[in-house]
């Protein structure tokens, strides 16, 4: 099996990787432009071939740092004089280049872009409201991989789209970058809030009033349920767009997900862009 191929059939499956693929040499390299493999989360290359010992470190250093992050990334890795010439040490990032030393007697150039291949983000649901049934049909268009979570004679309103799970429950590999929407409408708030508190997730949100998520707050953190988890739960979901309908509060819960997602990513551009501008101050 080739390595788009492999690569292909592990997204498919929800996997995380990288694909790296040579996009530019300079004079003798190993591997030539349009090379690939296939890099897994600890660091190893499962498939494929971009280059001996002299390319390899840093471009599994890069691989791991773009899971991380979840940011593709371009490594040049060059000569030590060609590297001096442009001003850069190794190990640094420069206008979206992270430059690496090439030691290999060969002392040719090599570009290779790095490209993360993340599982889509989970979406846990709790509660069968009209909103839940909503959000869990508009999720799917924006990425997110859906559980709902409810008792079973509700599980018919929902798409076949949808992982289900009887009962207000967490599933084991939920993962501390999920979200989760509390949308039990009366049938399970206490529960479904106490399963948001304890979750590790990212974004944690309750479809209901203030007033009410404060009083159960109140409850559960008599109960001993931390309150700093408590308060990290947004009530109500959703950003401000004056909704009405079940739609609508969907619609608004789930364009604060995509808020929230995307300003984890642009947070980590910023970071990486600002380091390598104190670099070279």
């Amino acid at each position: 099996m080739g390595v788009l191929d492999l690569a292909a059939q592990r997204q498919a499956n929800g996997e995380t990787f990288v694909l790296a693929t040579v996009v530019r040499t300079i004079s003798v390299t190993a591997a030539k432009a349009g090379a690939k493999a296939l890099i897994t989360p600890d660091g190893m290359i499962d498939e494929g071939w971009i280059g001996g010992g002299c390319a390899r470190a840093a471009v599994l250093k890069a691989a791991r740092q773009s899971i991380r992050d979840g940011q593709s990334r371009l490594i040049s890795i060059a000569p030590k004089d060609l590297l001096e010439d442009l001003g850069v040490r190794p190990g640094e990032e420069s206008l979206g280049v992270l430059y690496a030393n090439n030691s290999c007697p060969s002392q040719g150039t090599m570009d290779i872009f790095i490209e993360p291949v993340l599982p889509n983000p989970k979406l846990l649901i709790l509660g069968a409201s009209p909103v839940a049934v909503a959000l869990a049909g508009l999720a799917p268009a924006m990425g997110f991989a859906v559980t709902v979570a409810a008792p079973g004679a509700e599980h018919q309103r929902f798409s076949s789209d949808c992982a289900k799970i009887d009962g207000l429950a967490t599933p084991a590999d939920l993962g501390s970058n999920a979200y989760i929407v509390v949308s039990t409408q009366g049938a399970g708030d206490r529960a479904g809030l106490k399963i948001a508190a304890v979750a590790p997730a990212r974004y944690r949100a309750f479809v209901g009033s203030r007033r009410k998520a404060d009083t159960l707050r109140r409850e559960l953190a008599a109960e001993g349920v931390s309150a700093a988890s408590l308060d990290a739960i947004k009530a109500p979901a959703g950003l401000d767009i004056h909704a009405i309908s079940s739609e609508e509060i969907a619609l608004s819960i789930l364009a604060e997900m995509v808020s929230v997602r995307r300003r984890a990513q642009n947070i980590s551009e910023t970071e990486s862009a600002t380091s390598g501008e104190k670099r070279h101050e």
